[in-house]
Protein backbone atom coordinates (compact mmCIF):
# COMPACT_ATOMS: atom_id res chain seq x y z
CA UNK A 1 0.00 0.00 0.00
CA UNK A 2 1.04 3.71 -0.76
CA UNK A 3 2.23 5.85 2.31
CA UNK A 4 0.42 9.22 1.75
CA UNK A 5 3.87 10.66 0.81
CA UNK A 6 4.66 8.91 -1.92
CA UNK A 7 1.07 9.22 -3.61
CA UNK A 8 1.83 12.90 -3.35
CA UNK A 9 4.89 12.80 -5.19
CA UNK A 10 3.43 10.14 -7.60
CA UNK A 11 0.37 12.34 -7.78
CA UNK A 12 2.65 15.84 -8.42
CA UNK A 13 5.46 13.72 -10.79
CA UNK A 14 2.49 12.74 -13.09
CA UNK A 15 0.99 16.47 -13.00
CA UNK A 16 4.16 17.54 -14.19
CA UNK A 17 4.59 14.86 -16.80
CA UNK A 18 1.05 15.96 -18.70
CA UNK A 19 1.94 19.23 -18.37
CA UNK A 20 5.67 19.01 -20.10
CA UNK A 21 3.90 16.76 -23.18
CA UNK A 22 1.05 19.81 -23.17
CA UNK A 23 4.31 22.43 -23.45
CA UNK A 24 6.07 20.07 -25.77
CA UNK A 25 2.50 20.03 -28.21
CA UNK A 26 2.29 24.12 -27.94
CA UNK A 27 6.30 24.41 -29.26
CA UNK A 28 5.24 22.07 -31.87
CA UNK A 29 2.18 23.96 -33.14
CA UNK A 30 4.20 27.01 -32.69
CA UNK A 31 7.43 26.33 -34.17
CA UNK A 32 8.42 29.80 -34.69
CA UNK A 33 7.02 31.99 -31.78
CA UNK A 34 8.66 29.51 -29.65
CA UNK A 35 12.28 29.53 -31.49
CA UNK A 36 12.07 33.40 -30.98
CA UNK A 37 10.55 33.03 -27.27
CA UNK A 38 13.67 30.49 -26.46
CA UNK A 39 16.15 33.18 -28.09
CA UNK A 40 14.90 35.95 -26.01
CA UNK A 41 14.56 33.87 -22.62
CA UNK A 42 18.17 32.53 -23.08
CA UNK A 43 19.95 36.39 -23.75
CA UNK A 44 17.71 37.23 -20.65
CA UNK A 45 19.66 34.95 -18.72
CA UNK A 46 22.93 35.45 -19.81
CA UNK A 47 22.11 39.63 -19.23
CA UNK A 48 21.44 38.60 -15.66
CA UNK A 49 24.15 36.41 -15.37
CA UNK A 50 26.58 39.25 -16.45
CA UNK A 51 24.75 41.45 -14.06
CA UNK A 52 25.78 38.56 -11.55
CA UNK A 53 29.04 38.54 -12.39
CA UNK A 54 29.85 41.85 -12.48
CA UNK A 55 28.41 42.19 -8.72
CA UNK A 56 30.07 39.33 -8.02
CA UNK A 57 33.41 41.42 -8.90
CA UNK A 58 32.86 43.51 -6.45
CA UNK A 59 33.24 41.00 -3.40
CA UNK A 60 36.26 39.67 -4.26
CA UNK A 61 39.50 39.55 -2.88
CA UNK A 62 42.06 38.97 -5.23
CA UNK A 63 42.84 41.10 -8.62
CA UNK A 64 42.68 37.92 -10.50
CA UNK A 65 39.25 37.20 -9.37
CA UNK A 66 37.84 40.36 -9.86
CA UNK A 67 39.70 40.53 -13.63
CA UNK A 68 37.90 37.06 -14.15
CA UNK A 69 34.29 37.88 -12.92
CA UNK A 70 34.44 40.98 -14.58
CA UNK A 71 35.55 39.24 -17.83
CA UNK A 72 32.92 36.96 -17.53
CA UNK A 73 29.77 39.19 -16.65
CA UNK A 74 31.12 41.28 -20.05
CA UNK A 75 31.06 37.81 -21.85
CA UNK A 76 27.43 36.83 -20.76
CA UNK A 77 26.43 40.32 -21.10
CA UNK A 78 27.49 41.06 -24.01
CA UNK A 79 26.14 37.98 -25.80
CA UNK A 80 22.97 38.37 -23.84
CA UNK A 81 21.89 41.87 -25.50
CA UNK A 82 23.22 41.06 -29.07
CA UNK A 83 20.78 38.08 -28.80
CA UNK A 84 18.44 40.75 -27.00
CA UNK A 85 18.75 42.85 -30.31
CA UNK A 86 18.29 40.34 -33.28
CA UNK A 87 17.05 37.57 -32.10
CA UNK A 88 16.43 36.39 -35.28
CA UNK A 89 20.10 35.90 -36.13
CA UNK A 90 20.58 34.93 -32.62
CA UNK A 91 18.60 31.73 -33.48
CA UNK A 92 20.88 30.31 -35.71
CA UNK A 93 23.40 30.23 -32.91
CA UNK A 94 21.27 28.88 -30.70
CA UNK A 95 20.07 26.66 -33.27
CA UNK A 96 23.85 24.97 -32.94
CA UNK A 97 23.41 25.30 -28.76
CA UNK A 98 20.75 23.14 -28.97
CA UNK A 99 22.24 20.81 -30.69
CA UNK A 100 24.81 20.01 -28.79
CA UNK A 101 22.80 20.10 -25.45
CA UNK A 102 20.31 17.47 -27.13
CA UNK A 103 23.26 15.35 -27.93
CA UNK A 104 24.91 15.54 -24.41
CA UNK A 105 21.96 14.73 -22.89
CA UNK A 106 20.79 12.28 -25.00
CA UNK A 107 23.81 10.61 -24.16
CA UNK A 108 23.31 10.66 -20.54
CA UNK A 109 19.99 9.61 -20.50
CA UNK A 110 21.47 6.60 -22.64
CA UNK A 111 24.07 5.78 -19.73
CA UNK A 112 21.21 6.21 -17.19
CA UNK A 113 18.73 3.75 -18.95
CA UNK A 114 21.25 1.55 -18.62
CA UNK A 115 22.22 2.30 -15.57
CA UNK A 116 18.57 1.28 -14.31
CA UNK A 117 17.41 -0.99 -17.03
CA UNK A 118 15.92 -3.73 -14.86
CA UNK A 119 13.86 -1.17 -13.43
CA UNK A 120 10.20 -1.16 -14.64
CA UNK A 121 9.58 1.76 -17.34
CA UNK A 122 13.39 2.47 -18.00
CA UNK A 123 13.05 1.54 -21.38
CA UNK A 124 11.06 4.43 -22.01
CA UNK A 125 14.34 6.49 -20.38
CA UNK A 126 15.95 4.29 -23.73
CA UNK A 127 13.46 5.52 -25.94
CA UNK A 128 13.87 9.17 -24.74
CA UNK A 129 17.42 9.07 -25.40
CA UNK A 130 17.12 7.77 -28.80
CA UNK A 131 14.66 10.35 -29.79
CA UNK A 132 16.75 12.98 -28.41
CA UNK A 133 19.86 11.83 -29.90
CA UNK A 134 18.22 11.56 -33.61
CA UNK A 135 16.80 15.21 -32.67
CA UNK A 136 20.45 16.54 -32.20
CA UNK A 137 21.83 14.74 -35.44
CA UNK A 138 18.66 16.36 -37.25
CA UNK A 139 19.54 20.14 -36.01
CA UNK A 140 23.17 19.65 -36.85
CA UNK A 141 22.32 18.35 -40.40
CA UNK A 142 20.10 20.95 -41.36
CA UNK A 143 22.03 24.35 -39.96
CA UNK A 144 21.61 27.04 -39.91
CA UNK A 145 18.81 27.01 -42.84
CA UNK A 146 16.46 25.15 -40.77
CA UNK A 147 17.13 27.46 -37.42
CA UNK A 148 13.14 29.28 -37.65
CA UNK A 149 11.28 26.33 -37.37
CA UNK A 150 13.92 23.33 -36.17
CA UNK A 151 14.53 25.23 -32.49
CA UNK A 152 10.73 25.25 -31.36
CA UNK A 153 9.92 21.63 -33.15
CA UNK A 154 12.90 19.75 -31.80
CA UNK A 155 12.10 21.78 -28.48
CA UNK A 156 8.55 20.50 -28.34
CA UNK A 157 9.51 17.07 -29.51
CA UNK A 158 12.26 16.46 -26.71
CA UNK A 159 9.63 18.26 -24.08
CA UNK A 160 7.26 15.76 -25.18
CA UNK A 161 8.95 12.42 -25.13
CA UNK A 162 10.41 13.71 -21.78
CA UNK A 163 7.44 14.30 -20.18
CA UNK A 164 5.50 10.51 -21.58
CA UNK A 165 8.98 8.87 -20.35
CA UNK A 166 8.69 10.28 -17.10
CA UNK A 167 4.84 10.03 -17.10
CA UNK A 168 5.51 5.89 -17.38
CA UNK A 169 8.34 6.09 -14.98
CA UNK A 170 6.12 7.65 -12.12
CA UNK A 171 3.31 5.35 -12.99
CA UNK A 172 5.70 2.56 -12.28
CA UNK A 173 5.95 3.83 -8.83
CA UNK A 174 2.98 2.16 -7.26
CA UNK A 175 3.92 -1.20 -8.98
CA UNK A 176 7.64 -1.11 -7.79
CA UNK A 177 6.64 0.09 -3.83
CA UNK A 178 4.15 -2.91 -3.40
Amino acid sequence: MLTSDIRRAVTWSMTASVLMMLVGMLAILLPAASGLAATIVVGVLLLCGGVLHIALAWGGAHRGAIAGELLLGLVYGVIGLVLLANPVAGLASLTLAISIYLAVKGVLELFLAGWIRRAHGAGWLFVDAAVTLALALMIAASWPSAAEWVVGTVVGINILFSGLARLHLARAVPVIVQ
